[in-house]
């Protein structure tokens, strides 16, 4: 049995990169391991090979219970300039089960401390916007105090991204990152979630260095979101 209930950041052969695997595949896989919740978030049509519109559009038809595990349909969406534009529209947004916003160098390139921060908290200004995503990247230098108060102003959850902290990871060397934003999480007692971003099925539910860094800091186990999908999904479903 899987120690923790859910992981939501995964991606199928749909991103265009990195795997085959079906949501079919993704599916057995997750039940297999008794998680409890499994989201797939699919990148945005800014990432090169991805998604269509029409795929995020069909999304709504799916079928929320499968293999006796709770299936969320999400988009990983992009933030495509300093602004906090998303590279979907709103009424494509709001028919997802949830959405996470992150910064990916082929949709938009760093900038600045300023400019980078400016633009999640712009994107979290989107009702549709849960999450945002792997924000330890070294490319994208932020100022983390800033973002957890507006994260904690728009009720938005920061990841923990375990791909992020893998050895040899090509956002760089995060962990000095994810220390922060976990000591200004526990400082303020606000909850993280911990990600797989698994494309395919492989690392669905590995959080195995983000656990690493937690026990490491002796952040507190009842601030780590993937204890509770019931949680989880009273946070998503709260209005905003």
């Amino acid at each position: 049995m899987h120690p923790f209930e859910l992981d939501v950041h995964t991606h199928t052969v749909s991103s265009g990169h990195y795997t085959h695997d079906t949501v079919t595949d993704m599916i057995k896989y997750a039940s297999k391991t008794g998680l409890r919740l499994l989201g797939i978030s699919e990148h945005g049509p800014a990432i090169p090979h991805s998604c269509t519109l029409s795929y995020f559009q069909g999304l709504s038809m799916a079928p929320s219970m499968r293999m006796g595990i709770h299936v969320l349909y999400g988009a990983e969406v992009n933030i495509t300039d300093f602004s906090g534009a998303l590279d979907l529209p709103e009424n494509i947004m709001k028919n997802l089960d949830y959405c996470i916003a992150g910064m990916h160098p082929p949709c938009l390139a760093p900038g600045t401390i300023t400019e980078n921060t400016d633009a999640y908290i712009r994107a979290m200004a989107s009702p549709y916007i849960r999450i945002i995503a792997h924000p330890d990247d070294v490319k994208y230098p932020v100022d983390y105090p800033r973002l957890l108060e507006a994260a904690m102003d728009h009720h938005v959850l920061l990841e923990i991204n375990n791909s992020s902290l893998a050895p040899g990871g090509y956002r760089g060397n995060t962990k000095e990152n994810d220390r922060t934003i976990l000591e200004l999480c526990s400082k303020y007692r606000y909850p993280v979630l911990l990600s797989s971003d698994s494309h395919g099925h492989s690392h669905i539910g590995d959080f195995s260095h983000a656990l690493s860094l937690i026990r490491e800091i002796n952040f507190p186990a009842g601030l780590v979101l993937n204890r509770s999908a019931n949680e989880f999904l009273k946070l998503i479903s709260r209005q905003r």
